[in-house]
């Protein structure tokens, strides 16, 4: 005895196929970031304080103020010498 015609042993098996799927198109959109102005400013302030942070603590102005003054031979008198030696001792906490 032979039989013909039969499918799969699961008759639902034809009925639950899914079908392919199609390839997905490239999107014209592109990813953006909007930033607040309030981080922009905050932003610059940063830069700011890094820079003032890498300046240098040396007044060029003051400097060439003082070597002109010490050229002339009647600036250097007991006051003076006395004045820069208390500031050395105070800026090492000496008193």
């Amino acid at each position: 005895m032979t039989i013909k015609g039969l499918g799969p042993v699961d008759p639902l098996n034809k009925i639950n196929k899914t079908p392919k799927t199609s390839k997905t198109t490239p999107s014209e959109k592109t990813d953006s970031v909007d930033v607040s102005q309030e981080a922009r400013n905050l932003g610059e302030m940063y830069k700011v304080a890094e820079q003032v942070k890498m300046a240098t603590d040396i007044r060029l102005d003051r400097i060439e103020e003082i070597k002109e003054k010490l050229k002339d031979p009647n600036y250097m008198n007991d006051r003076v010498i006395e004045s820069v030696a208390d500031s050395i001792l105070e800026s090492f906490g000496i008193s």
